[in-house]
């Protein structure tokens, strides 16, 4: 009877196990669908501390932290007590969240352990009601490293499970950000480009009717193009869409 019944809870532990492995999962596909339609980084890290929020259980506050420049930020945040116990510790320069962004390594704490681990931070900690500290590194840009910071008012919220699928989470939603931040760079270089060479064909067509008008070369040509967009006080591209213009209509 007994073996029976812990076989029963062994099967009900298990599955907790898989439907929260499984919310994260889940957590990291809606992520990826995201990074596909959204370009604002700030909408994308509220997603993330929205999922990580559901997916974790006991996360009752979830926070981004951002280093730019050395100087931390907080990029998004589920309500005003994150925001408050983030910048206590952008205040004093220690806390579970600028360790794990400085260190790269996942944070666990507990109340008991902030006076001799970040004791400046400890004493401001004490009004935040807040029992569960549990931060993983979160690099959302090659230049930008933080952290991906959960707050609990449950003491025994954050277990080493907590731990390892928040690690997994954020390892895999690095990936992900890199990869989107690559291919929106990779577009905007390509939209610039495609404008440079729209921009240098018009400017080539307009210097190819100035040395056929005045008989001059390539270089004259261009000088005079350039000498008289800047007395206009227009750009030379748009200068010699308007000269082109004015040819073809006869203006």
């Amino acid at each position: 009877m007994g073996g029976g019944q812990r076989v029963v809870a062994g099967d009900h532990v298990a599955e907790g196990l898989v439907r929260r492995l499984d919310d994260v999962t889940g957590a990291l596909e809606g992520l990826s669908e995201l990074l596909e339609q959204e370009e604002d980084l700030s909408v994308i890290l509220d997603r993330i501390c929205r999922q990580v929020a559901h997916a974790i259980p006991g996360a009752d506050q979830v926070s981004v932290t951002l280093l730019s420049d050395g100087e931390p930020v907080t990029g998004a945040a589920t309500g005003q007590a994150a925001l408050d116990v983030d910048f206590a510790q952008y205040l004093v320069a220690e806390g579970p969240c600028l360790q794990a962004a400085r260190t790269g390594q996942v944070v666990h704490a507990v109340p008991a352990e902030l006076p001799y681990r970040w004791p400046s931070f400890g004493r401001l900690a004490a009004g935040f009601g807040i029992a569960g500290y549990l931060s993983a590194p979160l690099c959302v840009d090659e230049d930008a490293p933080g952290s991906l910071n959960l707050y609990s008012e449950r003491p025994d919220a954050f277990r080493a499970l907590d731990a390892a699928l928040l690690e997994l989470y954020t390892t895999a939603a690095e990936a992900a950000l890199r990869n989107a931040r690559r291919y929106l760079r990779a577009r905007a270089q390509a939209v610039q480009l495609r404008h440079a060479l729209t921009s240098r064909a018009v400017i080539d067509q307009a210097k190819g009717v100035v040395m056929a008008v005045h008989r001059v070369s390539a270089d004259e040509a261009f000088a005079m193009l350039v000498d008289r967009s800047q007395r206009a006080n227009v750009k030379l591209r748009d200068f010699a869409e308007r000269f082109i213009e004015e040819i073809l209509t006869g203006d």
